[in-house]
């Protein structure tokens, strides 16, 4: 009579053989782990939070505006006749250079038009109500022009 229990090599061996045994675990552990991945994936979706204007997680577009001041206010890009007159007072103080944008100032200011002067630097010019320029700032850091 055979001993009805076998032993463990008979079957780790059985009908698919050792290869066969190891290519199911693998399959499964690929399948397990697809499966945290995309959990995981979710769930950073779920919790992350929406970023805002000025937080550290936000992607900032300068083009869209929306920076935000020391002082909490956040600037906002001009539009109509107001854009129309902050562009033609910043190409009068700056002859030759381009506009990047043109907005509302959250540092002492009224509006501002962020531009490329023909040499290729990176000046702010500051407006008043009137439009009037009362100073133009260079670089991105915001140090006055020399």
């Amino acid at each position: 009579m055979e001993d009805p229990i076998k032993p463990i090599t008979e079957v780790r061996t059985g009908r698919f053989g050792r290869r066969g045994m190891a290519l199911a675990a693998l399959g499964g552990a690929a399948i397990f782990g697809a499966a945290l991945v995309a959990g995981a994936a979710a769930a950073s979706a779920a919790t992350s939070p929406t970023p805002t204007p000025g937080s550290a997680q936000a992607s900032f577009d300068p083009t869209k505006g929306g920076h935000v001041g020391a002082n909490g206010v956040v600037e906002k890009l001009l539009t109509g006749t107001t854009a129309d007159k902050a562009r033609a007072a910043a190409l009068a103080a700056v002859p030759g250079g381009t506009i990047e944008r043109v907005e509302t100032d959250a540092e002492g200011a009224v509006y501002e038009a962020h531009m490329v002067k023909s040499d290729g630097t990176h000046v702010t010019v500051k407006m008043d109500a009137n439009f009037k320029v009362t100073g133009i700032e260079t670089g991105p850091a915001g140090r006055p022009a020399a």
